[in-house]
């Protein structure tokens, strides 16, 4: 007998909030070496600064991608589908892309001539305000780089199962009006899809779909794709502004602050 899945499932839901979870550690750790950026000496602070963010989003990384591998396995089982396959886990991000993430993060620090018409706002702020802003820059970089971690998992081991057939996103209640659009999409992501379109601060998941299964949305993400029948489909070229509009007027789950 076929099994159903969904985009809000317990199981999925319960991934999600463990990968939440995981991100508000990480966030903890990351503020707890702010202190190793001395703003005297640049120069010599940053790079151990960034050594030790590097050490820390490995860390988190590999947690992250574990709990994947054992949500994606568990998924498989529950499916009920034949042959054995187990979820390969992700290596961390590459050092280099980590590295070019965090010097983003950091670029505004360095003292630069205010007169310089090259100069930013940003760059013309004081130090602690410039700290302020890389340290929180630096928390989405990271978080980014863990989550993509585990989505990646996820998304590989679907490429590479023979059992599995597509992939879904799953998105919370209130994520924004981007992240809902493509999880009211469903399961269109086949398993060939290489990309998981993610900005900084996304927490959607990803949720295999494996022969034999019939993927159902949720009741929200239904809502969400009829919203975007009706007051944004026709409309090409600007669909996204208008199923945000049309989400803050519509939506029974709105973003804070938007009506």
């Amino acid at each position: 007998m076929a099994t159903t899945v969904s985009d809000s499932s317990e199981p999925s839901n319960r991934y999600r909030a463990a990968q939440i979870g995981l991100t508000r550690l990480l966030v903890r750790d990351v503020r707890g070496i702010r202190r190793l950026i001395i703003p005297s000496r640049l120069q010599e602070s940053v790079p151990d600064w960034l050594a030790a963010m590097q050490a820390i989003v490995d860390q988190y990384a590999r947690t992250s991608s574990l709990l994947a591998a054992d949500f994606y396995d568990a998924q498989r089982e529950a499916a009920g589908v034949t042959g054995v396959f187990t979820a390969p886990v992700s290596d961390p991000p590459p050092s280099e892309q980590a590295e070019a993430s965090l010097r983003w993060a950091t670029k505004d620090l360095w003292l630069r001539d205010p007169e310089d018409p090259k100069t930013t706002d940003a760059q013309r702020e004081p130090i602690e305000t410039r700290l302020a802003q890389a340290e929180k820059k630096a928390e989405q970089v990271a978080q980014k780089l863990v989550t993509d971690t585990g989505r990646g998992t996820v998304r590989e081991a679907v490429r590479q199962d023979r059992q599995a057939t597509a992939w879904a996103r799953s998105a919370a209640l209130g994520a924004c009006a981007f992240c809902k659009l493509l999880a009211s999409r469903g399961a269109v992501y086949k398993r060939d899809t290489a990309d998981f379109r993610a900005h900084d601060g996304c927490h959607c998941g990803v949720v295999p779909v494996f022969k034999g299964q019939r993927f159902e949305l949720s009741p929200h993400a239904r809502e969400w794709e009829r919203i975007y029948r009706e007051f944004a489909a026709p409309h090409s070229g600007d669909q996204l502004r208008r199923f945000r509009l049309a989400l803050a007027e519509h939506d029974s789950n709105p973003l804070p602050g938007s009506n």
